[in-house]
């Protein structure tokens, strides 16, 4: 394809699932890029319905997965924003039919699956790749850029936490979940950190974890604490509650000269869920107030976390399908691999907990 064939071009994009991963997330993101054309949303919901219909004109609105593949051929790429226990069987139906596939994080319930659908993709020729937006939160592009600065000196501990307070479980599809449906706060939650953990710190094991249910109707875990330890030497410490009344910094990370502490959440999912654009100037910004705290006790200085970005998902995976798709040397947003490598902590984690914790192993 020409560069003029490419600037021309649109994906033809559907999403599935309207929930918050469609509607806050992915629709979003795609209605906000010129290189995509947002044509479809699949949702049973008559409420998300009729939101979908109302802020995307022009988008056609089916039921389900099943119905968005029926019309395969008027599409590019399909966008899988549903529980995790359907990732599998969709992604491997839209690529069968012949579409590029974008998969919500934890990507599938097992690494086996994720692996079947990375020698699926490359047999049939077709873009596959995992939508980790929090790769594009301002503080984690703060954090990089202060290692890759060696700011903090050598790095021995990475400290990172998702806490919230949330007694009661919103959705029904995460009452109903299992470990096994891929439910829980470390298939959730745990799928960003390992995977900010990986990408800042290079491969790892599980050398601790622990998981627990403290909700009365909690079928997983909703308190987690996970220990990494790095081939760099790096220890990773990751924590993940549903129920926690007092919440730690988001990030605090410790080298060999100095250290950095960040407060508070990346603001873009909040600023979307209350009806921002990612077009919008201040998209992306976080309040001054909220900047993380760089040095030693004593000698701290207030850093300015980056700005948010994450359009730079969608815009890199454009590149790369209007490049040529598998062919082209342009990267992928998310490497499915990587997906795969969190699963497989994710796995161990599980094991780790149930054979060294409560529970005893053959």
């Amino acid at each position: 394809m020409t560069g003029t064939e490419a600037s021309q071009r649109t994906i033809r994009t559907a999403v599935v699932g309207f929930g918050l991963s469609g509607s806050v997330f992915h629709a979003p993101l795609i209605a906000a890029d010129r290189s995509y054309s947002l044509n479809v949303i699949a949702t049973s919901d008559a409420g998300r319905e009729s939101a979908a219909t109302e802020r995307y004109e022009g988008v056609k609105t089916v039921p389900d997965g099943q119905a968005v593949l029926a019309r395969a051929h008027e599409l590019d790429l399909v966008v899988l924003g549903t529980p995790p226990a359907t990732h599998y069987p969709l992604a491997k139906a839209a690529l069968e039919a012949g579409l590029d596939v974008v998969v919500d994080k934890p990507f599938t319930v097992t690494s086996a699956e994720g692996q079947e659908l990375i020698a699926l993709a490359g047999e049939l020729g077709r873009v596959l790749t995992v939508f980790q937006n929090r790769r594009w939160d301002g503080d984690f592009l703060t954090l990089r850029k202060l290692i890759a600065a060696e700011a903090l000196g050598k790095v021995n501990r990475f400290e990172s936490r998702f806490e919230r307070w949330s007694p009661a479980i919103a959705k029904a599809w995460k009452a109903r979940a299992t470990a096994a449906d891929g439910g829980g706060t470390l298939f959730d939650l745990g799928s960003h950190l390992i995977d900010q953990a990986l990408q800042l710190f290079g491969p790892a094991a599980v050398v601790h974890a622990e998981l627990k249910a403290r909700r009365s109707d909690e079928r997983a875990d909703d308190d987690v604490f996970v220990v990494l330890r790095h081939e760099s030497g790096v220890f990773s410490h990751l924590t993940m509650n549903m129920l926690c009344a007092q919440q730690g910094p988001r990030f605090r990370v410790l080298g060999s000269v100095g250290g950095f502490t960040k407060k508070g959440v990346d603001p873009q999912e909040p600023y979307i869920a209350a009806g921002g654009s990612p077009l919008d100037a201040d998209y992306g910004e976080e309040a001054p107030e909220w900047a993380g705290l760089l040095g030693r006790d004593g000698h701290l200085d207030a850093l300015r976390t980056e700005r948010g970005a994450y359009p730079e998902f969608y815009r890199i995976l454009a590149a790369k399908i209007l490049d040529g798709g598998t062919t082209s040397a342009a990267p992928l947003p998310v490497d499915p691999e990587d997906a795969v490598e969190t699963l497989k902590l994710i796995e161990a984690a599980r094991k780790w907990a149930h054979c060294f914790g409560p529970g005893v192993c053959d």
